[in-house]
């Protein structure tokens, strides 16, 4: 045989071997061919399937958290709302007429602080179950608990002194309505939330309710997007540098209207919604895992380890989004407002509510001054709303007062409408404008006393401890887990020193205002 055909042979049976190896063979066991394929291929294959696998899984899990974040979404905004109320017009507009946007650094840092601030508060309030008020009454003396209360209710009536006016100012701008009749029809805002606030009750009517007001904080932004697109603001790098730290921010001048800045934006009566709000949630969620059953008296209620661990991190989350996004960006806009229409003019030492509205609709148009007096019915509106809900957790939480909503809210708006219907009546809109400022001053002077109280039990291990109990079992014994959820010694040092900031400007407030320096 010549070496040609045994060659030829060779690759004939080495085609077959080949041809063999990727032919699929007979599988007895299952009557079919099994498919084989190279080795390459198949860890590919099994490359992708595992790839496949594990992109489901993340996507089954992205999907199980945004769900689980929405049942959430709601208290943020009603805490937004006590940090655009019209008390943060007066200072921003102030701060914006006479440094133009130097200022936005402070108020980017009182958002921070205020963020910090409520991240405390929904701790407290999922941790213990109670808010701020019932936290104190449980720790500290009765008397202790009366003077908080005193001055919980000297905030409660500054900032509904500032709603009042603002809503009344907004009501004169759009629909002519005088001063001192617009003052007493604030009050009528006391009837849309005994009817609709029911925290006791199922959460749909308080999702109706969280909605309504989420709405409102919506046409607030929208205004105010809409009059910073119409207004000639100077740039977009002469804004974002104004989030700077600059010189400004460190004069007498500069740090006088900071304080007011801080003051206005860190209100005290969002530290009890903050952490009295969260609790319908986590009520919600015992519920539905069947750790509670829900009755009308839910004052024994007491949130569990596993409903604190699922709802704390998306609580904080969604008060920080709201915070960032509605309440930054709306006192911004006012500021950034002021600055584009007030600086180096001659209105600037004049600048309030009506003026800039005066401003708005002459060098801009009739519209743009309209948008603005919407946004400020709509914040006085809103910030009346959860005034409401803050006055009936302090009352019933410092000195357990039960006493109607309804009674216990005319009282409160009653004694905040006086001081303004004297003012409106006897001098008209410029007297309203300083009892507007004062309100402001008021509540910085109040508000390291009363952040106090949170800065102690959030740092303090027999406050912010859960008892679990579980039986073991091999022995059947009854073990007790103690769960410390107290802030750690690096966030105690923290939060503590930014009390002190919070204390330090607010001495040096009243020391100038009793050396009579006012700027």
């Amino acid at each position: 045989m010549s070496s040609d055909s045994i060659d030829s042979k060779y690759m004939i049976e080495m085609k077959s071997l080949e041809s063999l190896t990727v032919t699929r063979p007979y599988d007895f066991a299952s009557n079919n061919r099994s498919t084989h394929l190279p080795s390459d291929e198949e860890g590919s294959f099994e490359h992708s399937t595992e790839k496949q696998t594990k992109l489901s899984k993340y996507w089954k899990k992205c999907s199980y958290e945004i769900r689980e974040y929405c049942k959430f979404i709601g208290p943020g905004f009603l805490i937004a709302v006590a940090y655009i109320d019209p008390g943060n017009y007066s200072t921003d507009l102030e701060a914006g007429a006479r440094f133009q946007y130097k200022l936005l650094f402070i108020v980017f840092i009182a958002n921070l602080i205020a963020v910090y601030l409520q991240s405390l508060c929904c701790r407290l309030g999922s941790v213990t179950g109670f808010d701020l008020a019932r936290n104190c009454r449980e720790q500290y003396h009765k008397y202790v608990c009366i003077a908080f209360y005193i001055l919980a209710e000297i905030a409660i009536v500054a900032t509904d002194i500032a709603e009042v006016i603002g809503t009344a100012v907004a009501l004169k701008i759009l629909m002519k309505i005088p001063l001192v009749a617009g003052v007493v029809i604030t009050i009528l805002d006391v009837l849309l939330v005994l009817i609709a606030w029911r925290p006791e009750g199922s959460m749909l009517g308080v999702r109706i309710f969280e909605a309504a007001v989420a709405m409102l904080v919506l046409v607030v932004a929208i205004s105010f997007a809409v009059v910073l697109g119409r207004v000639h603001i100077g740039g977009a790098g002469q804004v974002f540098k104004g989030f700077l730290p600059s010189s400004t921010v460190f004069s007498r001048e500069g740090l006088y209207s900071s304080i007011g800045i801080l003051g206005a934006t860190v209100m005290p009566h969002s530290l009890f919604l903050g952490s009295g709000l969260v609790q319908t949630r986590l009520r919600d969620f015992d519920v539905r895992s069947g750790n509670y059953v829900a009755t009308g008296d839910c004052s024994d209620y007491r949130p569990s380890i596993q409903t604190i661990r699922h709802s704390l991190t998306y609580s904080v989350v969604e008060v920080v989004l709201s915070l960032f996004t509605f309440a930054l960006f709306t006192n911004s806009s006012i500021l950034i407002v002021a600055g584009a229409v007030f600086y180096n003019t001659s209105n600037a030492d004049t600048s309030d509510l009506f003026s800039i509205f005066d401003l708005l609709t002459k060098y801009v148009s009739l519209s743009c001054g309209k948008l603005f007096a919407v946004a400020l019915l709509f914040s006085g509106m809103s910030a009346g709303y959860v005034c409401t809900i803050a006055g009936q957790m302090v009352s019933e939480g410092y000195i357990n007062w039960n006493l109607r909503p309804w009674i216990r809210r005319t009282l409160t708006r009653s004694i905040a409408i006086i001081p303004c219907l004297v003012v409106a009546a006897a001098v008209g809109q410029s007297g309203l404008n300083k009892v507007l400022n004062a309100s402001q001053v008021c509540l910085s002077i109040l508000l390291p006393i009363l952040t106090f109280p949170l800065v102690m039990f959030t740092c303090s291990r027999k406050v912010m401890s859960i008892y679990s109990e579980k039986v073991d079992e091999e022995t059947g014994e009854i073990i007790r887990d103690v769960h410390d959820l107290s802030l750690g010694w690096p966030m105690t040092i923290f939060t503590w020193l930014i009390w002190m900031f919070l204390t330090a400007l607010n001495l040096l407030l009243i020391i100038w205002l009793g050396m009579g320096i006012s700027y």
